[in-house]
Formats: C-alpha cells, sequence, structure tokens
C-alpha cells in the first residue's frame, strides 16, 4: 500500500521531507551519507526546498524510500479543484 503527499507550496514540501525521513528512521546525517552529502545539505533542503534542484528533490525522497510522481495541473482547474474541497 502507497500514501500520496500532495505538495503545492514550498512549506509543504518542507514538511513532506521531514516526515518521510522521521518514518524512515533517518536522521539528516544518515540521509547525507545514503546521498554523498553533509548533514548541513540535508537540512537546508528540508528548510528550503524551493532552492534545490528538481534532481535533489528526486534523489532525497528516493533515498528515504519513496517516489516522486508529478502533476501539472492548469490554473483554472486547480482553482476550480481549491472551489470545490470546501
Amino acid at each position: 500500500m502507497h500514501q500520496n503527499y500532495p505538495v503545492s507550496t514550498p512549506i509543504q514540501l518542507s514538511q513532506t521531507l521531514k516526515a518521510l525521513r522521521h518514518a524512515a528512521g533517518l536522521s539528516q546525517e544518515e540521509v547525507g551519507m545514503l546521498l554523498g552529502v553533509n548533514q548541513q545539505r540535508v537540512a537546508r533542503i528540508e528548510a528550503k526546498p524551493e532552492r534545490a534542484s528538481f534532481e535533489q528533490i528526486s534523489r532525497l525522497i528516493c533515498a528515504l524510500g519513496g517516489r516522486l510522481m508529478l502533476e501539472v495541473v492548469p490554473q483554472q482547474q486547480a482553482n476550480q479543484q481549491r472551489a470545490g474541497s470546501w
């Protein structure tokens, strides 16, 4: 069974990355060792994912046992979906 984590903002992505790491039972240092980067780099990506590249985010999610899937929704459709969620 898998779970989806819809993300629309950098803050949501930051929270999701931290939650995935905690669920995997890994520290930032352990994730850094898996990726070949230091703990500070992992902390920066978690804190400000909008400053990381798509590849870096994807590699981090894969290291945490996830898979990154991108969905692009036209703005009008996104607005209609939000309006319908009330």
